[in-house]
């Protein structure tokens, strides 16, 4: 048994896909030219039809946009001018077509990486991916895709990035990984999924292989390799459990979100696009209380227009049917990175460029996104909201460029709604203990507790070396919480919180005796939440959150609550 941190709940079992880069290593050789040139040949038709076949099966997942960049990489593997060099080199100096392709694809990118234009050094990424496959075609390994995994699979990883997981396909039963934590965006994008997930799992790559059984436990973040009969039954049972608790759940779907005496909130979820609107709904979501526009952008290979996040925007405000949506602007930098963008090197990127820092830079960026947005506000009830906001200046400059572009809109002839409203995300604690400033200037609050955390703990989130500070009961973390609604309620504007904190069952008495008015959580976890909100008294929680904020410790706390709900 090795242990992990439940990240995704659930209970899976199947067989392990182990998700390992090939090593690819290129030696030169001397070659018979025609036998090469016939080998190149056919791994480059290879190529085309695997990437033909990916696009096929992401299409069932993916929007237009979405896959255009497997259309970008099509365009690459049938570009005559990289098969002619190639080529070339194989018969003039007779060696082999692994070498010539490395050789030809080097010597393309580092023409492609050195143009002017933005478009063209863009394309670098694209001969990286196309060549990759294409000398392990030559060479015969194994790219592992996890869009092509076709039985029941938990797949194991060191790490999944954003677009990994956003690939996995209904065979994909769940993830285990070792590295990580409950905060780490691919965690975040499993509950998203509804798929179990286990992740901080030390060990998992050097003890799991390929095709071993696998069962796990991303209730209590344990994971088994090949156990016997007798231990699967115990777990099948456990998965049945869970599945029936889910089903009973769902009579609490069109319930309104209101304590015993009669105190009614929010409770929202969190999306990454229009694909997880359905999910919400579906989980009885009162609206979007986060919307991740970052993953427009990681999913392309360049930036989105104008029109594609038009179009995006549109997509989710139309679904929600006139539900509150709330947009967080472009929040990218740190451990989010873009293949077409090169971020400076920083010795600390979390608490560097991004996020806001970068979009009141790169104004152009953050106009094409506001336009959008704005151009979107007639299609249903729309909030914006700047992420890592650290000052006043801060959320007035951002605030100021908003307006400028309504008034823009406004004068070229484009509807736009007249109560869009305009908040900002409370995650820096200069912000949390400056709110009542804020607000006067603000709409709304919304709590990313994720990083509010790990900001005033100084631990990194994506560290299993410290995932202990990982403490939303501390009592520090709660004050700043108290203050930062104490300071919206002071004028007159509502708080949320979209962190994961906001979907933690002990942590829903504690928030709504603080006050909290809006819970934005994964889809998944909502139901649960209407059950806890549900059961509650929100003048006892009052009673609780105060006796709780003067405790020492998140073990103090953690327990004080148990002792009331349990």
């Amino acid at each position: 048994m090795l242990k992990g941190i439940a990240a995704s709940s659930g209970v899976a079992i199947a067989k392990v896909y182990k998700l390992e880069q090939p090593t690819v290593e290129i030696v030169k050789k001397d070659a018979d030219p025609a036998a090469e040139v016939a080998k190149f040949n056919e791994a480059l038709e290879k190529t085309k039809n695997d990437i033909e076949r990916i696009k096929e099966i992401a299409s069932k997942r993916l929007s237009e946009e979405e896959l255009a960049v497997f259309d970008a990489h099509l365009m690459m593997a049938s570009d005559p001018d990289l098969s002619a060099q190639i080529i070339s080199m194989i018969e003039n100096d007779k060696v082999n077509a692994d070498y010539a392709t490395e050789t030809v694809a080097n010597q393309m990118i580092m023409i492609f990486e050195s143009m002017d234009n933005d478009y063209m050094r863009e394309r670098a990424a694209d001969i990286k991916d196309v060549t990759f496959r294409l000398k392990c075609n030559l060479l015969g390994l194994m790219i592992p895709d996890l869009s092509l995994i076709n039985e029941d699979s938990v797949v194991v990883a060191y790490d999944l990035t954003p677009s990994d997981t956003a690939q996995l396909n209904t065979y994909a039963k769940g993830f285990a990984t070792a590295i990580g934590g409950r905060t780490s965006h691919s965690a975040i994008m499993a509950r998203s999924l509804e798929i179990p997930a286990v992740v901080g799992c030390s060990g998992i790559m050097e003890e799991a292989k390929h095709g071993d059984v696998i069962v796990m436990d991303a209730l209590e973040g344990e994971v088994l390799l090949n156990p016997d009969e007798a231990t699967i039954q115990k777990y099948e049972a456990k998965a049945k459990a869970y599945a029936e608790e889910k089903e009973a759940l769902k009579v609490l779907k069109t319930a309104k979100s209101v304590s015993t005496d009669g105190h009614q909130v929010e409770l929202a979820g969190n999306i990454g696009g229009a694909k997880d609107v359905e999910g919400v709904l579906n989980n009885g979501g009162e609206g979007v209380g986060l919307f991740r526009t970052e993953f427009l952008y990681m999913n392309s290979d360049h930036f989105p227009t104008e029109d594609e996040q038009f179009e995006a925007y549109k997509e989710v405000l139309t679904g929600m049917g006139g539900r509150k949506v709330v947009v967080r602007t472009l929040d990218i930098g740190g451990d989010k990175k873009l293949s077409y963008f090169e971020f400076p090197e920083e010795m600390n990127p979390f608490l560097g460029y991004r996020a806001i820092r970068l979009c009141l830079d790169r104004t152009d960026i953050f106009r094409t996104q506001l336009r959008a947005l704005i151009r979107a506000s007639v299609y249903g009830k729309l909030c914006i909201m700047f992420p890592m906001i650290a000052t006043v200046k801060e959320f007035r400059d951002a605030k100021a460029i908003f307006n400028e572009e309504k008034a823009k809109l406004i004068s070229e002839g484009v509807k736009v709604a007249d109560n869009i409203e305009v908040g900002m995300m409370v995650e820096i604690p200069a912000a949390a203990v400056n709110a009542d400033n804020f607000a006067k200037e603000a709409d709304f609050f919304s709590i990313g507790t994720n990083d509010l955390i790990q900001y005033t703990m100084a631990a990194d989130r994506m560290s299993e070396h410290v995932s202990y500070l990982y403490q939303p009961y501390n009592p520090s973390i709660l004050r700043l919480v108290k203050a930062t609604i104490d300071g919206a309620h002071k004028e007159g504007k509502w708080a949320g919180m979209c962190g994961e904190m906001a979907g933690e069952p002990y942590a829903v008495p504690l928030l709504l005796g603080l006050g909290l008015d809006e819970f934005s959580m994964s889809a998944t976890s909502i139901l649960k939440a209407r059950k806890m909100v549900t059961s509650l008294s929100k003048a006892e929680c009052e009673k609780l959150a105060a006796e709780a904020i003067q405790l020492s410790t998140a073990e103090e706390v953690l327990d004080l609550v148990k002792s009331k709900v349990d």
